[in-house]
């Protein structure tokens, strides 16, 4: 029998270009040879679809990999050859249901989650929202359009305001924290919505979490589809002139964040964790994997608040997503197959 031809797909145009690449390295590394016909694709920065190999030269300290403009195309012709695909994009053009939405049309089953879950939990306002309708707990915040902040900014920085210091400032639709700014004052607001509209037009401000700590939590579904609850862990980042949160640096570059796993915290609190997180996923309408995102803080009824859903989370062996699972007694490279395996036997079109 012939075996199926996996699609590896990485890079992309987001700002989260060599996380994808990173994550697309080890995941190339793990994927089972004998079983599967794997032809890796990037996307580079500029968004040309080559043929490439995920095999770069070590890079610098605090650099990361890209995919390389001056490789072949990939032909469009070969999508009919294309049994699954692994589209390990990260933030928009990749992960908010565009590729997605490619591959539907084609007619290629594909790892994760649809259009409309990847469209919803991509845009954090509109994550908000699909949350609060399934009555998980959240921190206040203020979403500002484009067309407000050119129009109406005193209105907006008035609405902004009333949340109170500390606050962050976020691009709607980017990840790995990329344009994201921590607020304490006044003067520093409109720089930030600045700083965070350079990444995309619509802005979210949220208050800040009150002597946070971060629980993270992943989910996968079992053979039937049934969602499950991964062990629960804590990112814990040595905070000081470097790093007042858990920034782009401390998550991909510079070593000083720190995977907890198992998470310190009482029996109950992990339980309800990971109630919230299979909650969050239904919510959605997540499929394959998701890591669901939590602050405990001192500032709300319970302690515990959802921060987001992430239904492409990063990959690499040192990531949470794997290790939460590997906590959980699922290896990398057994994790990596029960994805594929998902993707492949889950129907074509409406599901």
């Amino acid at each position: 029998m012939n075996k199926p031809t996996l699609a590896v797909i990485f890079g992309g145009q987001s700002s989260e270009h060599g996380v994808s690449c990173l994550t697309a390295s080890q995941v190339l590394a793990a994927v089972d040879r004998t079983k599967y016909e794997v032809v890796p694709i990037g996307i580079t920065a500029s968004g040309r679809w080559v043929c490439e190999t995920a095999e770069w030269p070590e890079t610098a300290p605090g650099t990361l990999p890209q995919v390389r403009e001056d490789l072949p195309e990939f032909s469009w012709s070969r999508i009919a050859e294309i049994d699954v695909a692994f589209p390990l994009l990260h933030g928009p053009w990749g992960e908010d249901g565009t590729v997605q939405g490619l591959f539907e049309m084609a007619g290629v089953r594909y790892v994760g989650a649809g259009v409309l879950a990847s469209s919803v939990s991509m845009d954090k306002p509109f994550t908000k929202t699909v949350f609060s309708a399934a009555g998980l707990p959240q921190l206040p915040y203020v979403t500002i359009q484009p067309w407000e902040w050119s129009t109406y900014r005193t209105r907006s920085l008035a609405r902004v305001q009333a949340l109170g210091y500390p606050m962050f400032v976020k691009p709607a639709r980017a990840g790995s924290s990329s344009g994201v700014t921590r607020v304490t004052q006044e003067a520093d607001l409109v720089a930030a919505i600045d700083l965070a509209r350079e990444h995309d037009p619509k802005v979210v401000i949220e208050r800040s979490a009150l002597n946070p700590r971060e629980i993270e939590c992943a989910v996968i579904q079992d053979a039937k589809g049934k969602p499950i609850a991964s062990e629960v862990g804590e990112i814990v980042v040595q905070t000081g002139p470097q790093h007042d949160y858990y920034d782009f640096k401390a998550k991909y570059l510079d070593g000083t964040s720190q995977n907890v796993v198992p998470a310190d915290i009482p029996t109950g609190v992990k339980e309800r964790v990971q109630a919230y997180a299979l909650q969050a996923f239904d919510a959605v309408g997540a499929e394959g994997l998701a890591r669901v995102d939590f602050f405990l803080t001192d500032n709300v009824d319970g302690g515990l608040v959802i921060n987001e859903i992430n239904t492409m989370p990063g990959f690499t062996p040192f990531s949470m997503f794997p290790r939460l699972w590997e906590a959980s007694g699922l290896a990398y490279a057994d994790l990596v197959d029960h994805l594929i395996t998902l993707a492949l036997n889950r129907d074509l079109g409406l599901r």
